[in-house]
């Protein structure tokens, strides 16, 4: 099956998540031990400079990688609806992108000891609880609106990863690391406003089905 540009690009932020894994979590160990392997192997050793170069400027890479991967996010669906492009395969594979790139950027910040666990189990758990709610609304054939909050809280989620993975680079360049924590309480009261009014709508459509 031929792929449409649109949902090319929702695969290609499928496929970032995990490069993003990898190059936050890799440790310093795993990098000195592929600099040793390569510089052992002729005409390849300057490759070995490279491998030294993206580890030394690690954070800066996982942002970009971050950042291409969330602004794919908004443009496959400008395009979709611009070229009208939306197919099912699009539907499907999107929101799972979405829930990928995010899950996999927190859970590596978790692991980094850059964010909070609990404040991370209730961002995601919002996630769940939302798509729990909008796949019975979707078999009820109910229609729930997405709330100001639902967006605000997808723009500060970015601004939130993206300053979180820059902890240590905001600490020498500006001499303050809490910017990336502080963002994150936004993005969990925003969540849960979010998850709120979205329950609320849930309810409200069940009791006009009843009636």
């Amino acid at each position: 099956m031929r792929l449409n540009l649109p949902t090319t690009l929702t695969v290609i932020r499928i496929f970032l998540a995990p490069l993003l894994v990898v190059v936050l979590l890799t440790p310093p160990w795993a990098t000195a031990w592929l600099v040793t392997r390569i510089e052992g192997l002729d005409g390849l050793r300057w490759l070995a400079g490279w491998v030294v170069w993206m580890a030394a400027w690690r954070e800066i890479i996982a942002v970009l990688i971050f950042l291409v991967a969330a602004a794919t996010d908004w443009l496959d669906g400008y395009l979709a609806r611009r070229r009208r492009e939306v197919t099912t395969l699009g539907k499907l594979l999107d929101p799972i992108a979405d829930k990928l790139l995010t899950v996999s950027a927190f859970i590596s910040l978790v692991e980094l000891g850059l964010a909070p666990a609990w404040m991370i189990v209730v961002i995601v758990g919002r996630e769940f609880a939302v798509s729990g709610m909008r796949s019975i609304a979707a078999t009820r054939g109910m229609v729930i609106e997405a709330s100001v909050w639902g967006k605000w809280k997808t723009v500060s989620q970015v601004v939130a990863i993206t300053l979180l993975i820059l902890t240590h680079s905001l600490e020498r360049w500006v001499g303050y690391s809490q910017l990336g924590t502080v963002s994150l309480w936004i993005v969990m009261v925003l969540a849960l406003l979010s998850m709120w009014h979205y329950f609320l709508g849930f309810i409200r459509q069940i009791d006009l089905r009843e009636e």
